[in-house]
């Protein structure tokens, strides 16, 4: 199969919100110059491969209010495939009560994000529904491209399928505060995932959603309250959830407890934290950070159908702070 052309090789894949920090980093003379090259409007075969060995997904997606939420969709491996190298195939539902339910609708965006933790492996994409049905859904890509593996702790992942009946309302709770339990889940962290987006009528020709991980040391997100304190440790430079920020100060997160297979999502509002801010100047390797304050929170008990056993810290997380 000859390989797609590659639209951001004369086009830059980066919207005003990237670029503002991209340029506050100095940063934006090297990003222009990559940016083609890191990004692409297509998945290399290596990529489609990658995915199609995956036994979950993160996604981030819109709900009918603009808010933004970040999910995991999963399934015995091969549940995904790639008929193409700008196409992917989800034979299977979203978890029963996620938002993502409601969210998939033909020619909405969403975020994507493939993470192997044995491996620390992991490759994003941005994209927009081509088609939905009550079997699964498809996606075109609208951006690809790798990413390193800062930050990610190592776990073992063993499917166990679960019958989605067995979610039911008494498994699925709804709430606009965290009370002392959700506190105590988001303070012991060392892993979550974060969705952004832009939308169509700020940058028209990047509208999309953006979904990624982010990790440290358990402890590594202040939690006072509703809002939450997350430091942002060195990356790619390339400012894809923050840029969003710039632009739109929203933000959906996933948290996964890894030992009951327990699923909570929240969406909220942003504010970023400048290099030196009081408010994260002390925690070690931020470089600077972000506050999220939550609006609503979805939990989901014993929502994913595996088991997990934690490995190792990323070498980068063991050199970073906790508060």
């Amino acid at each position: 199969m000859q390989t797609p052309h590659n639209r951001y090789a004369t086009q830059t894949p980066f919207h005003t919100g990237e670029k503002v920090m991209q340029a506050r980093t100095g940063m934006s003379e090297r990003m222009d110059s990559i940016g083609g090259q890191i990004i692409r409007s297509y998945m290399p075969d290596q990529h489609r491969q990658f995915f199609s060995k995956l036994p979950f997904m993160v996604i981030g997606s819109i709900d009918q209010q603009g808010q933004p939420w970040a999910s995991v969709i999963a399934g015995k491996p091969g549940f995904i495939a790639s008929p193409s190298p700008t196409a992917l195939e989800f034979m299977t539902q979203a978890i029963t009560g996620d938002p993502l339910q409601n969210n998939i609708q033909v020619g909405a965006p969403l975020g994507l994000l493939g993470i192997e933790l044995p491996t620390r492996r992991r490759n994003r994409m941005n994209a927009h529904i081509s088609h939905a049905s009550d079997s699964g859904f498809s996606i075109t890509v609208d951006q690809s491209f790798g990413n390193c593996p800062q930050y990610i702790q190592t776990r073992s992942v063993t499917y166990t399928p679960r019958q989605q009946s067995a979610i039911n309302d008494n498994n699925i709770t709804h709430f606009s505060t965290l009370d002392e339990s959700a506190q105590q889940w988001i303070a012991e962290t060392d892993t979550f995932f974060v969705s952004s987006y832009v939308p169509s009528d700020n940058s028209p020709d990047t509208e999309g959603v953006d979904v990624s991980h982010r990790g440290g040391q358990a402890g590594f997100i202040k939690v006072q309250g509703d809002t939450l304190t997350i430091p942002d440790f060195s990356g790619n430079f390339l400012f894809m959830t923050l840029g969003n920020f710039v632009i739109n100060p929203k933000a959906g997160l996933l948290f996964i407890d890894f030992q009951s297979g327990n699923l909570m999502m929240l969406t909220g509002s942003v504010t970023i934290l400048a290099e030196g801010d009081p408010e994260i100047r002390d925690i070690q390797g931020a470089e600077r950070g972000w506050t999220f304050t939550l609006e609503h929170g979805v939990r989901i008990e014993s929502a994913l159908p595996f088991q997990f056993e934690f490995g190792e810290y990323s070498p980068r997380s063991l050199a970073t702070g906790r508060w």
